[in-house]
């Protein structure tokens, strides 16, 4: 990979990704950082990755230091801290975006990612298994159940609009 193609990947592919990991992580300045240490890592390891590639070893990168940091977190806990609670439903929104957005947020961390990659950013069953590290079925499985729950979750159309 030449620098000229690092150059081109910023431009082609950080919005994307930065769209995917603020999807699954609630801190836009943390979504920010695992972008750019997803580039970094990149720029690091420049000769070794096909240009042709680039754009699948950025979203894996980008993965894997968001489970990483994720994982950091969860074992980090601070005095005062409550565990936040599942909010009640009894408001009506008449937004779907806002109850799709919502409802993504309460789905299980596997789950949220690969129907983020999937349904937002586009990438086919193959390449989710390719970041994930999982095989084509059990992507499978887990975008189905994802959309079971949102279906539940949001409820019927009729109520929403």
């Amino acid at each position: 990979m030449t620098v000229q193609e690092y150059n081109q990947s910023v431009n082609l592919f950080a919005d994307g990704l930065f769209r995917f990991v603020s999807k699954n992580v609630k801190d836009h300045h943390f979504a920010e950082d695992i972008v750019q240490d997803s580039y970094e890592k990149l720029w690091k390891n420049i000769s070794s990755v096909n240009g042709e590639k680039v754009k699948a070893y950025l979203f894996t990168t980008a993965y894997h230091t968001m489970i990483d940091r994720l994982r950091k977190e969860k074992k980090m806990t601070f005095p005062g801290e409550m565990p936040a609670g599942r909010e009640d439903m009894s408001n009506q929104y008449s937004d779907l975006g806002e109850r799709l957005n919502e409802a993504v947020k309460q789905l299980p961390e596997v789950q949220r990612i690969v129907l983020t990659l999937r349904d937002y950013e586009g990438y086919s069953y193959q390449e989710i298994g390719e970041i994930t590290g999982l095989n084509e079925s059990q992507v499978k499985v887990y975008i189905y159940r994802a959309r079971i729950f949102l279906k539940n979750y949001i409820g019927a159309i009729d109520v929403l609009v």
